[in-house]
């Protein structure tokens, strides 16, 4: 991805990576050089080298603000004289002192709420792999049963952050299904890997035309889950509120659901699919890539009140999370995660589930292999625009009466603008703009339209 180029590399843009020159990401760099040496997997030793890479970045970023320049020097000179070069006219070491002083958190010790699926992948693996720990954290990663819990913890404090699904903190700050209280996202955790999974007694019934009557489990009302099945659903004819039920389930429960025939199928995350698969119960019938191919499904969220108090430690977890982020979007990554992520406290899966979602390489439960890397993939930056489309589903289905303010709703809640200066100073390449177009089920979005786009459906909820 390109938000994880890396500075003193000639042939890059020019971002902030690793010294070397061989990873895009410092953390990349840094665990890579633990795993060569058979070193446990614990936090680099301080953040002082993680403060001197942000100052030298940002140095080098100023002396040559044209790519051409910047690689004809490297090209010439080389990382490590560039570097040495920069210390005799900038003072680096005084720099960065004064740097991690400004940034200290002022709460390190924190507890971050999770749901036991791959959607959570970033903040599960920061704890094991150390990404909390080299921002001079110490996080307690800890699995929580459901949703409403994620919600109901995160709102009396007992969590400090936590993993949301994308729409969560929209609501929550609306006050849907809550008392309002001003939520935020600083970075998606996933795009795509959630699937539709029918149990095999519908392998017969892969034309949606032929589901009136079925029953299907969603992980929460407001989640893409939802939006994107009733989506799903409402393309092929049938109305998600008349012609289906639609129950919420938590998903560690959808396979014994589906197992025991409560269900006929769900569109929930990836391990879930795969877990129903490997158990025998269920098959994928079709991914939701294939629905909208790069669309968010969860976040890493935190009320507006924690990053007003402490605002250090969020810009700190903010930073873990997307170094976290760059290692997991690298293919070669995903199978070491996979491992770090399946014990017992964090998803307690087989790790060839988890492989099988993480590589992209997985049975299909009708006795095919199927083979996709982006399944499931990892891109941190909050689109604005996301934000827009899920607002424009709350609506079409009835969770908002009324008149809405897209823009503002979109910009309070998703904080691209914070999160580019957290990129910058990380030495990352965030995007230009925040919004962005894209199509679901072939009909474009534009995020400049959102009542356009909505009063073009035909099956909606009629207000």
């Amino acid at each position: 991805m390109s938000t994880f180029d890396d500075p003193f590399d000639s042939d890059r843009k020019l971002s902030a990576g690793c010294v070397c020159g061989q990873h895009r990401s410092a953390a990349e760099h840094e665990y890579a050089e633990r795993t060569l040496r058979c070193e446990p997997v614990t936090p680099v030793s301080s953040e002082e080298k993680r403060y001197e890479g942000v100052v030298a970045s940002a140095v080098m970023r100023a002396v040559f603000p044209k790519d051409a320049a910047r690689r004809a020097f490297l090209k010439s000179v080389g990382a490590s004289t560039a570097l040495a070069a920069l210390s005799q006219f900038f003072p680096l070491k005084t720099a960065t002192e004064v740097f991690a002083q400004s940034g200290a958190p002022e709460k390190k010790d924190l507890k971050v709420g999770f749901i036991p699926i791959t959607c959570a992948t970033p903040i599960i693996m920061a704890a094991p792999m150390g990404f909390y720990a080299k921002n001079g954290l110490n996080v307690e990663v800890v699995k929580t049963a459901g949703w409403a819990v994620i919600r109901d913890k995160t709102i009396n404090k007992e969590y400090d952050a936590s993993h949301m699904l994308a729409p969560m903190p929209i609501a929550i700050t609306l006050g849907l299904g809550a008392n309002a209280i001003p939520f935020t996202v600083p970075a998606i955790e996933n795009i795509n890997g959630q699937g539709i999974t029918l149990a095999m007694k519908h392998k017969d019934k892969r034309d949606p035309k032929d589901w009136k009557g079925m029953k299907f489990a969603i992980p929460f009302d407001y989640s893409m889950h939802n939006y994107l099945l009733r989506y799903y659903l409402a393309e092929h004819g049938l109305d998600p509120d008349t012609d289906v039920q639609l129950r919420s389930v938590p998903p560690p429960e959808m396979v014994a659901n589906l197992r025991a025939d409560n269900i006929d199928g769900f569109l929930a995350p990836d391990n879930i699919c795969q877990r129903a698969i490997y158990d025998g119960v269920g098959f994928m019938h079709i991914l939701s890539k294939e629905i909208w191919d790069g669309h968010p499904c969860c976040t890493f969220a935190a009320s507006r009140e924690f990053i007003t108090t402490s605002p250090n430690s969020f810009a700190a977890l903010t930073r873990a999370i997307v170094d976290a982020t760059a290692f997991a979007s690298k293919a070669e990554n995903r199978k070491q995660i996979a491992e770090a992520i399946a014990p017992a406290n964090y998803i307690n899966a087989p790790v060839t589930v988890l492989e099988q979602v993480l590589t992209g390489t997985y049975a299909d439960g009708l006795g095919g292999v199927k083979t996709d890397p982006k399944r499931v993939d990892f891109d941190p930056f909050p689109w604005q625009s996301f934000a827009v489309w899920m607002l424009t589903q709350m609506k079409r289905w009835g969770q908002i009466k009324g008149d809405v303010d897209y823009k503002a709703v979109a910009e309070q809640v998703y904080l691209a603008t914070d999160t580019k200066k957290v990129m910058a100073e990380m030495g990352l390449s965030p995007p230009a703009t925040s919004y962005k177009s894209f199509s679901v089920m072939g009909k474009t979005f534009d995020p400049a339209k959102p009542d356009d786009y909505l009063a073009s459906f035909k099956i909606r909820k009629s207000s």
